[in-house]
């Protein structure tokens, strides 16, 4: 139990200090408000400026009234001036309205600039990292909670800027205490002080709960998508899983809720007992002005004004204290947003980086290429050591695991080699600018996305700057037979596609596929790699794709991979991986005649046919 306290107090001291550290996010957190717009920035500011000398003066003038009402009652008072001042209160009190909504304004309008803006950046800083980086648990975990800052930052906005309003009203509302009753101010830090220390304590148990939750999250989020879906829908149906996927997120998402309602309670009985401390001390600075009035130290018009000034400041202080808690709380999690910027991509150019070769007049070497992703304890690629001449159609063949989609990711530098080097045209491929390469090399991959956008916008993205070229669009879609398949929806071109949005028509997976090898003519890319596109197809209908495809690719390079030895026979070489390494590698008559493990597959395949 006592290593427990000891454990306990210590994480405490740990996310104390955390909290105060992440007090450094704020001055790039305001540059980042200042950059979403300067001029909504600035009448933020102004609007809370007027507004924070507002409580002062209405107190004041509510002070002046009731020491003119008194007089008229002794028969000393003027009606004309109280009823000026009644005029002055409902004036400042219709001002204090019009400013509460205009800073309203101004929050929303640069609350959603901010978040639209960290959005944008926040993407924009996602295509600048590896791949490898994506594959990460703990790097998705950092992506999912950076996401989660682009829209949950607004109210941190709202938070620092009501802060400073707050503030200025406490140092106008102080100043005007102490010129009557100095005390006063040495009981309001004691009403709110405990308070203060025990809801910061409660804040940062709430954050260590949030935070180590982070993987659970995730796992609600994906059983929740898992449980309704139109994408998991058929299997669920099928396979009878909807008892065990809700019965999976109910047991877990009851474990947090247990946490955190204990978490609750202790946090709302701690802080009625410290609530019932701040009543205790307003009450007694209550009897402290009732005193003074009763002894003739002051009137019944500063009386009203000391209560009032001494219950807004209470509030003020609570609330300024309770606050600077929250705002140490949520800048603990725009760490969270400003760790996922630090984070740097490994691949990127070098000081002297080169043009891609147009044409490439040589090709592609491998030479001791090995691959090992991080964490894992074999390679996927090992020592691998082969040539692609430019011009050439290369054929990946090996069992599921090989390390086939390894290699073409290595190949457009979506990966670098744990060791070896690739040549192309004789220079290292780590030479040469990264936007070029990725340019002159078009990737289909079996797993190729299937985007809720229209026919024509769904080619286009092999070439997305291309998008307003319909020429292109359709001699792209006319090459990999998707024409054939616009033609029979009813928008044609523009047809949504997909289930996500009204309107929206389907597609089935050969279709789907026809379309995504239009992105590979519309890449017009000097290396062509498809990795399995087109497994949704009939052993006929693939054959025929290839067929154009070799056709229509005359001269330039192309990597392919299948695992129809109908359509491998087609390419000029074949690569045969097992395991990582290069098993055997020659035309389809060559391994034919070696009567290796190729000529086994193919014979085995082919009897299959039989």
């Amino acid at each position: 139990m006592g290593k427990q306290r000891a454990g306990a107090a210590e994480n405490a001291d740990k996310t104390w200090r955390d909290q105060l550290s992440a007090l450094r996010n704020i001055p790039p957190f305001l540059r980042l408000i200042w950059r979403a717009s300067p001029r909504l920035t600035v009448a933020n500011i102004a609007l809370r400026l007027l507004e924070a000398s507002l409580p002062a003066a209405i107190l004041y003038v509510g002070k002046l009234i009731v020491d003119e009402v008194l007089l008229l009652l002794d028969g000393a008072g003027d009606t004309t001036v109280l009823w000026q001042l009644v005029a002055l209160e409902f004036g400042l009190a219709l001002v204090s309205d019009l400013l509460s909504r205009g800073i309203s304004l101004v929050d929303g309008l640069l609350s959603d600039l901010i978040s639209n803006s960290t959005s944008v950046e926040l993407m924009r800083h996602a295509a600048t990292l590896d791949l490898y980086q994506f594959e990460n648990p703990e790097f998705y975990d950092k992506l999912e909670r950076a996401r989660q800052q682009t829209t949950g930052r607004s109210l941190l906005m709202s938070q620092i800027l009501a802060q400073f309003q707050s503030i200025v009203t406490l140092l106008v509302l102080g100043g005007s205490v102490i010129a009557f009753n100095p005390w006063l101010i040495l009981l309001l830090v004691f009403a709110v002080i405990p308070g203060f220390i025990q809801e910061n304590y409660f804040n940062q148990q709430k954050y260590s709960l949030t935070r180590s939750w982070t993987p659970e999250r995730r796992e609600l989020d994906y059983l929740r998508y898992l449980g309704a879906s139109d994408t998991t829908a058929k299997e669920v149906k099928i396979f009878g899983l909807a008892d065990f996927i809700t019965d999976r997120f109910a047991a877990l998402s009851m474990k947090y809720f247990y946490l955190n309602r204990d978490l609750s309670i202790r946090r709302a009985g701690w802080g009625a007992l410290f609530s019932g401390i701040g009543s205790v001390s307003y009450y007694g600075a209550y009897v402290l002005i009732l005193l003074q009035t009763i002894d003739g130290l002051i009137t019944v018009g500063t009386l009203t004004f000391l209560a009032g000034a001494f219950r807004r400041m209470q509030q003020s202080l609570q609330t300024i204290l309770l606050r600077a808690a929250t705002i140490g709380e949520n800048a603990l999690y725009l760490q969270d947003l400003f760790d996922f910027f630090e984070i740097t991509p490994s691949i990127v150019d070098g000081p002297n980086a080169l043009p891609f070769p147009s044409p490439v007049r040589e090709g592609w070497v491998f030479e001791g290429v090995s691959f090992q992703y991080p964490g894992a304890e074999t390679f996927a690629i090992e020592d691998l050591s082969f040539t692609l001449p430019a011009g050439t159609k290369l054929a990946l063949v090996g069992e599921n695991g090989a390390g086939k989609t390894t290699l073409v990711k290595l190949l457009a530098r979506l990966y670098e080699p744990s060791a070896g080097r690739i040549l192309l045209d004789g220079h290292d491929l780590r030479e040469y600018r990264l936007a070029d390469l990725r340019d002159n090399v078009g990737v289909i991959f079996q797993d190729f996305f299937r985007y809720q956008l229209s026919a024509r916008e769904n080619i286009a993205v092999g070439r997305i700057n291309d998008l307003g070229v319909a020429e292109r669009i359709e001699d792209s879609a006319r090459k990999s037979l998707a024409a054939e398949v616009i033609a029979g929806l009813p928008g044609g071109y523009d047809q949504l596609l997909g289930r996500r949005f009204a309107g929206a028509l389907d597609l089935s997976g050969g279709q789907w596929q026809k379309v995504a090898l239009a992105r590979a003519y519309m890449r017009d890319a000097q290396l062509l790699i498809l990795d399995e596109p087109t497994a949704a197809l009939d052993a006929r209908a693939e054959y025929e794709v290839f067929q154009r495809f070799t056709e229509l690719i005359a001269g330039k390079s192309a990597v392919i991979i299948s695992h129809r030895f109908s359509t491998v026979r087609m390419a000029d070489l074949i690569l045969f991986l097992e395991y990582g390494r290069r098993l055997e590698m020659g035309s389809h008559e060559a391994l034919m005649a070696l009567d290796g493990r190729y000529a086994e597959l193919f014979k085995l395949q082919a009897k299959g046919y039989q």
